[in-house]
């Protein structure tokens, strides 16, 4: 099902990546371990590409580490009548353990890309495996509107309103929040609310998109913030938060402020730079170095950061795993005792 991918060339700038093949003498070894394998970077498909090429954008499809893809079926917990909507069809990997576990003609694929859905459709059936394959935007309207459940192994801010119309009442949906690490999982009631909790460990998946790559980065934002002073500079105040390994205060921080596009560099002397760009034209510089922070624009996004991030050690923790989740087709709810969040449809 993965006959090539991409992996990150090493201290490659910008950033690029090589094709990978299965090792002759193992040729599973890769498949079946518990990793994602990059397939698509920006526009150019492993399967298509040239072994010299070496894109250099950001991946747009990926077969998902199996762990993920089972602990996410063992949360939607079908059972052999239901009929389920797989959103995300990628290499066809969660749509082939739902056939085998229900049947072809129970589970439907889609995805915005011809080609994946064209290549998983004839690879499952190589193997006997037929599921129902499309074509189709997951933030619009939906093959059918009669399901007994919806797993997306892309992420979504907020839950469309189509996948609610879509599904059943006593149906559940498990998805992840666009931006953030939340994995949900809710069951939509007879009040056409579909109500649920964030599970405890985290999950990430590339964002749904409408066309072959996503949105350009915001690199001219980064060349005005990369080494230029500010128009606010400050002292730092702590540590320079790690916002990928910091996952708790990341996904706050996104729901707090959305679609900040983070970066960081590690100098040789292991001081380190992060970097908070927005669209807008707002940016911030933290050095760990000079102990300082540079920020522009009509924003304040270290100040914002820092907000979250305040908040948070008063009490000592984070709410992440106290949240409950309301989604209806006018309003998305995050809840918990410490605050409450809304993503508004």
């Amino acid at each position: 099902m993965v006959p090539r991918w991409w992996e990150p060339i090493p201290d490659s700038y910008p950033f690029a990546w090589g094709l990978r093949t299965p090792q002759p003498d193992q040729p599973w070894a890769e498949v079946y371990a518990d990793e994602t394998l990059v397939t698509r970077v920006g526009s150019v498909h492993a399967d298509r590409a040239d072994p010299s090429d070496r894109p250099t954008g950001l991946p747009t499809s990926s077969s998902t580490l199996p762990g993920l893809i089972v602990r996410m079926l063992h949360l939607l917990n079908p059972d052999e009548q239901n009929r389920v909507l797989d959103v995300g069809t990628g290499s066809g990997y969660s749509a082939a353990l739902l056939a085998h576990r229900l049947a072809d003609k129970q589970v439907t694929s889609i995805d915005i890309d011809p080609y994946l859905v064209d290549a998983a459709r004839e690879r499952l059936a190589t193997f006997g495996r037929t599921p129902h394959f499309e074509v189709a935007d997951a933030t619009g309207s939906l093959p059918d509107t009669d399901y007994d459940r919806i797993i997306a192994t892309v992420s979504v801010r907020p839950i469309p309103p189509a996948w609610l119309d879509a599904l059943r009442p006593g149906g559940k949906v498990v998805t992840t929040i666009a931006g953030t690490s939340l994995l949900i999982s809710a069951e939509k009631h007879s009040d056409g609310v579909a109500r649920g909790h964030v599970q405890p460990h985290p999950a990430t998946f590339m964002r749904t998109r409408r066309d072959t790559d996503y949105p350009a980065r915001l690199d001219h934002v980064y060349d005005a913030a990369r080494d230029q002073p500010g128009t606010d500079t400050r002292q730092l105040t702590g540590p320079l938060p790690d916002l990928w390994e910091d996952w708790e205060l990341r996904c706050l921080f996104e729901l707090d402020t959305p679609d900040i596009e983070n970066r960081s560099a590690t100098r040789e002397d292991g001081s380190q730079l992060l970097w908070l760009l927005a669209a807008d034209g707002s940016w911030a510089r933290a050095d760990s170095q000079t102990k300082t922070v540079h920020q522009s624009g009509p924003r304040r996004l270290w100040d914002d950061l820092e907000r979250v991030q305040a908040k948070w050690a008063t009490t000592g923790h984070f709410p992440l795993h106290s949240m409950t989740v309301q989604l209806g087709s006018d309003r998305n709810a995050l809840i918990s005792p410490d605050g409450n969040w809304t993503l508004e449809v």
